[in-house]
């Protein structure tokens, strides 16, 4: 069984291959500027441009053709209208000529169940990405929400910061790269309420702290990931302790960030559980983790045909019947 996945949700078009329930191929193109940040029908463009090139470049890496694939799974949800109709529209054509069902793919749930591979049997999953940032654990039936943010996700926040600094899209990795340089705290707010977090006010005065001058780049980009990222362990924690799970697993391409792996296992290390972190090609929008998915709902029977194949921008992960654990 040959599963292709098409992921593009938000600024990234992937192609990942999935044979007989391994990831063979994973390959992407992403947009990205040197200055501002992300401008969802420039995104799109993006997409109409590369997604004939990645598609094919999958195909090649793979060895095989369009005629060998089973399915064709997409990200049908949550993300960018915009990103999410490229995808789409793709997959219902090769869908369309050469006459294989589709599978479509909840996102968060692909970050979700990609997890898998690294070893993990009954984990809360923090995930932290873009437009989402979400504690999450499996429960009767479904993927829980015990906790999320209250305003924007973690990514799109350090994204935030990046633009009110002058930097480029995606910001993470340069405000990771300024905070390595960084050494002094600064104290910012600490916005955890109960199971949830919220970003916004911090963001409010980071920005204030920017334009009076007296502080470093480098010391704001430190204080930010120490703040935020332990105000989502702390809320993790409390959800491990709440479902008595003893397995902690990240998502997203926040989680791509070294210092907040840090974290994450020194926090498991000292209530005796474990951390369980998939390499950065998982961790990232990718096509690998929505052709996995895929492949599990097939199995499931999770097919839709060509006419019936749409998009839910904003499905979230609670929506989705998890019937095939």
């Amino acid at each position: 069984m040959i599963i292709l996945g098409i992921e593009s949700t938000a600024h990234t078009f992937g192609v990942g291959i999935v044979k007989d329930g391994k990831v063979i191929v994973n390959v992407k193109d992403s947009y990205i500027t040197k200055k501002g940040g992300m401008i969802p029908p420039k995104v799109a463009d993006h997409h109409v441009e590369v997604f004939d090139e990645v598609i094919k470049k999958a195909l090649a890496e793979a060895h095989i053709t369009m005629k060998d694939v089973t399915a064709i799974a997409y990200s049908s949800s949550p993300g960018i209208g915009h990103s999410l109709r490229i995808g789409c529209m793709a997959a219902k054509v090769l869908a369309n000529k050469y006459k294989i069902p589709l599978v479509p793919v909840n996102h968060c749930i692909a970050h979700l169940e990609i997890g898998n591979i690294t070893g993990a049997k009954d984990p809360v999953l923090l995930y932290a990405s873009g437009a989402n940032t979400q504690i999450i654990a499996y429960e009767a039936g479904k993927y829980r929400i015990f906790g999320e943010t209250l305003d924007i996700g973690v990514g799109n926040f350090i994204d935030s910061f990046a633009l009110a600094m002058g930097l480029g899209f995606p910001g993470g990795p340069l405000v990771s790269a300024l905070a390595d340089k960084g050494n002094k705290y600064i104290e910012l707010p600490y916005s955890v309420k109960g199971m949830d977090v919220a970003f916004g006010g911090i963001l409010t005065n980071l920005k204030n702290k920017l334009n009076q001058g007296n502080f470093s780049k480098e010391d704001l980009s430190f204080s930010t990931q120490e703040t935020v990222f332990a105000m989502l362990l702390e809320t993790a924690e409390r959800a491990m302790a709440h479902c008595d799970k003893d397995e902690l697993v990240l998502g997203g391409g926040v989680a791509c960030n070294k210092r907040l792996q840090k974290m994450a296992h020194k926090m498991c290390e000292e209530r005796g559980a474990k951390c369980f972190i998939p390499e950065n090609q998982f961790l990232v929008d990718n096509g690998g983790m929505i052709a996995y998915l895929g492949a599990i709902m097939y199995n499931a029977g999770h097919t839709v045909s060509v006419k019936d194949a749409t998009i839910n921008p904003y499905e979230r992960t609670d929506d989705v019947d998890v019937d095939w654990k």
